[in-house]
């Protein structure tokens, strides 16, 4: 082998690996810390709140929490994992958490509830599903705003 032919180490990385690694990085990450809220939010939402003013309100209740939360985590990963300011890194980010929370969805949530994803579709009130779409866009967006004047 002759010094052309030699993979760079990780000492030698490009711009953009080191860019994506760090979208891999906080993607992953954003998804912890919002899959993380929502885990804790939901037996709260379903045991206390939901028999006390219905599953409707109890969704549209912790709606503006996991906005806040969105929006805060987003806001600290960008800063604190010097996220770049590109585009395609930001929404890479947050398509990464948009994955993962889906997949987790799909995968832990749904059979913990006993539902098939068929199911847990035509179930979804019309309102609070709608809100929860909506925030799942959020998710993707609020790393591409953070920063942006």
């Amino acid at each position: 082998m002759d010094r052309g032919d030699r993979i760079p180490g990780p000492h030698r990385r490009t711009g953009a690996a080191l860019a994506m690694t760090r979208t891999i990085k906080a993607g992953a990450l954003y998804f912890a810390l919002v899959f993380g809220a929502g885990f804790v939010l939901g037996p709260v939402r379903v045991l206390w709140v939901a028999p006390a003013v219905g599953s409707r309100m109890a969704e549209l209740i912790e709606a503006p929490i996991m906005l806040a939360v969105i929006v805060a985590a987003a806001r600290w990963i960008v800063r604190r994992l010097a996220v770049p300011p590109a585009a395609g890194s930001r929404l890479g980010m947050g398509g990464l958490a948009l994955a993962l929370i889906l997949a987790s969805e799909f995968a832990l949530v749904l059979p913990l509830r006993g539902l098939t994803i068929a199911e847990y579709l035509t179930t979804r009130d019309p309102v609070s599903a709608t809100v929860y779409y909506l925030l799942l866009g959020v998710v993707v967006l609020a790393p591409l705003w953070i920063g942006r004047k």
